[in-house]
């Protein structure tokens, strides 16, 4: 993996706010580090490309994302090995779904050398908030907004690219409860499912919100038409094990975000043997085998956690606990085989690690 020959314009902070860090008591994404990239879009052509202070924006009352929905942003995360070095998990592929979700959206894309150069300057630059410490990490937030000054509905015409970082240590810190959601929808066909837009989270905080007050840390999403099929799981996709195999909703639909952590699952899964099988997963068949204690594993994947194992799902007016989580062989062979390869203990024999 490699960019181009990019510079950029760098102002530097005169002062680190670094020291000002807690590392004992880290709250997720409520702390950033010292800089951050931004570039605009205008005239039919990105401009102005620089790291600067992390510092607030200025923003027009009608800036059109405001109004109209235009944004999306991914996530990704820096790791420092044992051997000093910093490495970002393939962040060629969020480069390309970046892409998709702008085509999506009706936005400029970001040229995918710039995207990544864009990280690798900034988390060098910044390369004292990436520590080495197991669990640690720096979330990676690249962004997209409109930002046309007119309040009415059509593509705007001018847009910022941001990319901001934070120190973050676990995303969950216990073994997760879901629910399975028969009532609302996270997305439905021909809809934006599949771009990470910022409109898709912020209609399901309603839902949620509700799980959150049952008891629950997240929901399993169902389809849109007759809530039958499992898409995924809250910020993360979701994958069970039955018989021994991994079992995981296809993503040919395009209702559910292809995610970075699940396809490389599925990758590592399939190298090592194991049978994995991409389709669609009814609600019954999972109920079923949770009820005849035939649900082996049901995890969650995405950048915030990896692996977020699932302990419990709730089915209407049922709760179903799955095996002690030392039990899972698949799900935590794989994790820590992950979390190897993320902090450099192991050869990185699939080329997946982007070093700075």
């Amino acid at each position: 993996m490699s960019t181009s020959a990019l510079s950029f314009a760098v102002k530097k902070v005169e002062e680190s706010r670094i020291h000002q860090i807690d590392w004992d008591n880290l709250a997720f994404g409520k702390s950033f580090s010292d800089h951050m990239f931004m570039m605009e879009y205008a005239q039919g052509e990105w401009k102005q490309a620089r790291i600067v202070p992390f510092e607030p924006i200025p923003m027009h009352p009608a800036m059109s994302a405001i109004h109209y929905g235009q944004s999306i942003f991914e996530g990704l995360k820096a790791y420092r090995g044992k051997n000093g070095k910093i490495a970002i998990f393939r962040p060629d592929m969020n480069a390309k779904r970046f892409a998709e979700s702008a085509n999506r959206m009706c936005m400029p894309t970001v040229p995918e050398d710039i995207f990544l150069e864009a990280i690798r300057q900034l988390v060098s630059l910044d390369q004292n908030w990436v520590i080495e410490s197991p669990g640690y990490s720096l979330y990676i937030r690249p962004f997209l907004f409109a930002t046309d000054e007119f309040v009415g509905i059509k593509p705007a015409e001018t847009y910022k690219f941001m990319i901001i970082t934070s120190p973050v240590g676990a995303y969950y810190s216990e073994p997760v409860r879901v629910k399975i959601e028969e009532y609302y929808t996270r997305a439905a066909s021909g809809g934006v499912g599949r771009a990470k837009a910022a409109g898709n989270y912020g209609s399901s905080l309603y839902p949620a919100k509700i799980a959150q007050n049952q008891g629950f840390h997240q929901l399993i999403w169902t389809d849109a038409v007759e809530h039958k099929y499992i898409e995924e799981s809250g910020t993360m996709n979701i994958v069970f094990q039955l018989n021994g195999k991994l079992v995981t909703p296809s993503e040919d639909s395009d209702t559910i975000l292809r995610g970075v952590t699940k396809r490389s699952i599925i990758e590592i899964a399939q190298i090592w043997g194991i049978e994995v099988e991409e389709r669609k997963v009814s609600v019954e068949e999972i109920v079923t085998a949770a009820r005849s204690g035939l649900l082996e594993d049901a995890f969650g994947a995405g950048t915030a956690a990896t692996i977020a194992q699932i302990a419990k799902i709730g089915y209407r007016d049922e709760i179903f606990e799955l095996p002690p989580i030392e039990s899972r062989t698949i799900s935590n062979r794989i994790k820590d085989y992950m979390n190897a390869l993320k902090y450099q203990e192991i050869d990185d024999e699939m080329g997946w690690n982007f070093l700075i």
